[in-house]
């Protein structure tokens, strides 16, 4: 697009949606046009994609996820469009900032980590390869939360992202559909067909909003359908009337609040009620308008698995299976069996965890109340397995209960997920490995060919090309502009790392990220860090699995180190923190709330500020992670192995040149094959060595009592950190979890003390290889040529050749 024709565009948007013009109108104002230009222009390209899908018949994936974590639309889109230089240029003659006006839009408030961060990256890299695809979830009002700490301890309040982000959304009412809750459930029999009547149902209906999922230089726009929840009843006139006002808005709050917020607390019968409401809402929503699309076209639902894939992201869609027999049943008059065929051909369940207490189970009793007939599905789905199950493990009655869907009061939304897949997937080659011999392994058994694996990947143009433009612009000039389209070029880039001049350019580019960085802390920490300095970096969701408490005690452990010995000679640190903890979870706030005493701690110590600074980052999101990444020089992912399934902030480390810190979990094993363990920092026990010691009985006293360090910094935990010479505060619930096993779990159940000698070995080596900036450059510089394994574009690539099988609209 031509300067002209952009300018000419935004000067119509201005006049007719806000009657100012350009030289009159605000930044908001100039935000919001700019984002209705790239909307229009985004309607143009999802149009001829809809015209093309169907013309081609296109088999299309569509991917249910509880949380798609967009981060900023303006930004990406444009970067997508290769508009930004025509956009900065035209904006400039009308006296704006292209930068200013990004930074008026808020994240997108739907999703909370890496499993919404990856779906973003999935429909980034679907649109950019030309596969056709349709994202579900729900249009949350606040989304996660937006963190505050006050006086070192967070704090929730809610995030209104809609203010500035509405102007993405496309509004499809007449598409609404209704779902419902609560009732009875009436069976009768017309011959051979089972009827049933649904009464004295809840109803609430789900209005679409779509988003529109651009791909970088790709014609193809895939759309992120939002469900958002309102209810069909107008407001009670004759209760308003007698002063019941809250009755009288009751019926219209309880449906609404469904869409509200993203993971509601669920340690009591209200949030978990609440959950199972929004988790439904949007998997019924998404299979009637999916069913009801293809119906259209095709008038038929055998050739649904020929034209569909429903890949659900976690368990938290589990609830597709039943629903999708229901609909074909109950509304479409199919037998269960050919509902079944069906439904089992079409979805597809990707795993995101090995830890059991993290796989859904919900109480039966609740699901049977809220979900009347899902219910009665979902026991005759468990009745139907159970007998399958008995010819291959006849008399043990054990292990078929262990792989029940429904057991010991319970729905088992994993087992439900397996059952009703056709393909279950790990995202890492370590994670479907342990899903194999472990996690699921019996299933494993009965249907070995269900399982695969698919190692995760990111959106490398948006975490490299947008995030980091120095890094990308030196690329570009030693190896071209290949890479953007194709990330598997970056590997040209390796031989660049013996290049004296390349590696000096290298140290520019980080210093300049650096620099951004540290201007971002001054303003919204106050805390001036040395850019000269390891930027050290952590960042990622607040849980225990993940030790950031392993990384917080080395930090204590250095800070004494200098106060023993003020002369020490090491490189400075600057320790960065990005991290939100679940609301109701307290072990993890806790922690949150001792990173902020260790930091008062060291910042404000005449002895060590010139060594060490610590940092946290409040809020941490997308846009914030954008800043980050491009700065850091070590990357911590160091979370007890066998417990991460992959992770993808590592990848995007990786790819802006942070060396890894970490152990052998996750994808850091596929790191390390791509890497090398010579550029990269390794310790800890290895997966197979920690399912061993806890089973011999881990005793980590036996650490604090031969370990003087560990003593140390655990009684320093229990008695106070703080400011010197101003309030400490104790932490005794850290040390104490890290020490004595109660109410029959484990002490230290993640192992910080087992690891926390290694991991301080692999800190020294940080130390030792930093003090050598040229060699630190050089295996730098290899980081990032061999990251473009983890692009998502391959990741995308392997789910369509090893299950989905997609159209291409490319071709």
């Amino acid at each position: 697009m031509k300067k002209k024709e952009l300018k000419s565009l935004l000067e119509g948007k201005l006049q007719r949606h806000y009657g100012v013009t350009a030289s009159e109108a605000t930044k908001n104002q100039v935000y919001h046009a700019c984002a209705m230009v790239v909307r229009d222009i985004l309607m143009e390209k999802w149009s001829a994609t809809q015209e093309e899908m169907e013309a081609k018949k296109a088999k299309q994936v569509c991917y249910l996820s509880m949380e798609f974590l967009l981060g900023k639309s303006l930004k990406n889109n444009i970067y997508n469009l290769s508009m930004t230089d025509v956009f900065q240029q035209v904006l400039q003659e009308m006296g704006m900032d292209l930068k200013a006006l990004e930074d008026i839009e808020e994240d997108a408030a739907l999703g909370n980590g890496g499993l919404g961060r990856l779906a973003a990256c999935y429909m980034d890299a679907l649109s950019a390869q030309h596969l056709p695809a349709t994202g579900y979830s729900i249009l949350y009002e606040y989304g996660i939360f937006k963190q505050r700490i006050v006086e070192g301890q967070q704090t929730e309040l809610p995030d209104s992202w809609l203010d500035s982000g509405s102007c993405w959304l496309v509004a499809k009412p007449d598409e609404t559909v209704e779902i419902r809750f609560d009732g009875e459930i009436e069976e009768s029999w017309d011959g051979d067909h089972l009827r049933i009547q649904h009464r004295n149902y809840t109803r609430v209906n789900a209005e679409p909003y779509d988003m529109l999922i651009s791909g970088y230089g790709s014609e193809t726009v895939n759309t992120l359908r939002l469900w958002q929840a309102k209810s069909p009843y107008s407001m009670d006139m004759h209760l308003f009337s007698e002063g019941e006002y809250l009755k009288a808005i009751e019926q219209q709050a309880s449906a609404e609040v469904i869409s509200k917020i993203l993971y509601p607390e669920d340690k009591h019968p209200e949030g978990k009620s609440l959950r199972i409401k929004q988790q439904y809402f949007f998997v019924s929503a998404s299979i009637q308008s999916i069913i009801k699309k293809h119906m259209e076209t095709y008038g038929r639902l055998d050739n649904l698995p020929d034209r569909v894939v429903i890949q659900i992201n976690d368990t938290h869609p589990a609830m597709v299976i039943p629903e999708m027999m229901r609909i074909m049943m109950d509304d479409h008059g199919l037998t269960w069996d050919a509902a079944w065929e069906i439904t089992t051909h079409s979805v597809a369940y990707t795993n995101h965890t090995v830890m059991s207490e993290a796989l859904e189970r919900w109480p039966e009793a609740l699901i049977k109340r809220i979900l009347p007939r899902i219910h009665q599905i979902i026991v005759e789905i468990n009745r139907r397995f159970c007998d399958s199950l008995w010819k291959y493990f006849p008399n043990n009655w054990d292990k078929i209960s262990s792989m029940a869907i429904v057991a010991y009061d319970e729905v088992r939304m994993a087992n439900l997920s397996i059952a009703g897949s056709f393909s279950v997937n790990g995202v890492s080659a370590l994670h479907s490995q342990i899903l194999k011999d472990k996690v699921f392994h019996d299933f494993y058994v009965v249907s070995p060919d269900k399982f695969t694996n698919v190692t995760n990947g990111i959106a490398y143009r948006r975490w490299l090309g947008q995030a980091n433009e120095p890094l990308t612009s030196l690329i570009r000039d030693c190896i071209g502009d290949g890479f953007l389209r194709n990330a598997e070029e970056l590997c040209t880039f390796a031989p660049f790392a013996k290049d004296a001049s390349v590696r000096q350019k290298f140290l520019e580019v980080k210093k300049r990220n650096k620099e951004r960085l540290a201007a971002y802390i001054q303003e919204h920490n106050g805390i001036d860090v040395d850019t000269n300095s390891i930027f050290d970096v952590q960042a990622k969701r607040l849980h225990e699995y993940k030790r950031q408490l392993l990384n917080i005690m080395q930090i204590i452990k250095m800070y004494f180190e200098y106060k023993d010995n003020p002369s020490l000679q090491r490189p400075s640190r600057t320790f960065i923190f990005g991290a939100k903890a679940a609301p109701g979870y307290y072990m993890a706030k806790q922690i949150i709330r001792l990173i902020h005493a260790v930091a008062d701690m060291v910042n404000h110590d005449p002895v060590v500020q010139n060594h060490m600074k610590v940092v946290f980052l409040e809020d941490y999101k997308v846009s914030i992670a954008e800043i980050l990444m491009p700065a850091a020089d070590v990357s911590e992912q160091i979370s007890v192995a066998g417990r991460e399934a992959s992770g993808t902030g590592n990848m995007k480390f990786m790819m802006n040149g942070a060396l890894t810190i970490g152990t052998l979990d996750g994808a850091n094993v596929e790191i390390c094959e791509a890497v090398g363990e010579a550029n990269m920092f390794l310790f800890g026990l290895k997966a197979d060595e920690v399912e061993q010691l806890l089973k011999q009985g881990y005793q980590p006293m036996s650490y604090y009592q031969s370990n003087p360090w560990i003593a140390r910094i655990l009684g320093a935990i229990m008695q106070g950190i703080g400011r010197p010479g101003g309030r400490s505060v104790p932490f005794v619930d850290i040390a104490n979890s890290l020490l004595i096993s109660a109410n029959g779990s484990q002490a230290d159940p993640y192992l910080v003390l087992a690891d926390f000698e290694e991991y301080c070995r692999a800190q020294r080596e940080v130390d030792r290889v930093y003090s050598n900036q040229d060699a630190w450059n050089e295996k730098a510089i290899l980081n990032v040529a061999h990251s473009g394994v983890f692009a998502a574009d391959r990741s995308i690539q392997e789910y369509n050749e090893k299950i989905w099988n997609l159209t291409d609209l490319g071709r």
